[in-house]
């Protein structure tokens, strides 16, 4: 009775555990079998694409910093060659502001220098005026002096009525034309 007893209360105990196992639906065999084929699946999941996939988007990360990173580079660079090119920019306009102001500068200085010239021109074409007058006037005067004495020659042959040698005459004209003052 003993081993009956003892079957039965094993057969009790199995019956109580199947029957927690049971009772939520599940059996325990079957269980174990799921649970270790869940195990192999993981582990091909884990091993065959969670690992590689893993590892492809780490690389990606990288390549991601590695392009952020150079992207602040070229946006540094871009940046100071900017400020450069505003300070050549700036440098070039302060440099035509320079050449502008010398330019202006210098064409006053011309506008001087070409009003001096041209005033010392008009100075000598006056003077050059002043002495072709003066060479006028002197060669009228001679004309003049020659024609008077022409006429005080042949006034005075009239009123003597015969020609004086010539050295009588030059003295005659001579006293003649100091008198009037020519």
């Amino acid at each position: 009775m003993n081993i009956a007893k003892a079957t039965t209360e094993e057969v009790s105990v199995e019956i109580n555990d199947e029957g927690v196992l049971a009772s939520l639906g599940l059996n325990g065999q079957l269980f174990i079998f799921q649970l270790i084929n869940f195990a192999i699946v993981a582990a091909i999941v884990w091993f065959l694409i969670l690992r590689p996939l893993t590892k492809k988007m780490e690389e990606r990360r990288k390549i991601i910093d590695a392009s952020l990173d150079q992207a602040k580079e070229v946006e540094a660079q871009w940046q100071m060659s900017q400020k450069k090119y505003q300070e050549v920019i700036d440098d070039a306009k302060a440099e035509s502001r320079k050449i502008i102001t010398a330019a202006h500068g210098e064409a006053a200085g011309m506008a001087d220098k070409m009003k001096i010239e041209a005033k010392e021109e008009i100075e000598g074409l006056v003077t050059q005026a002043k002495k072709h007058i003066q060479a006028d006037r002197e060669k009228m005067q001679a004309e003049l002096k020659e024609e008077v004495v022409g006429m005080v020659i042949a006034g005075v042959e009239r009123l003597l009525n015969e020609k004086l040698d010539e050295k009588k005459d030059r003295n005659i004209i001579e006293e003649t034309l100091s008198q009037l003052k020519i």
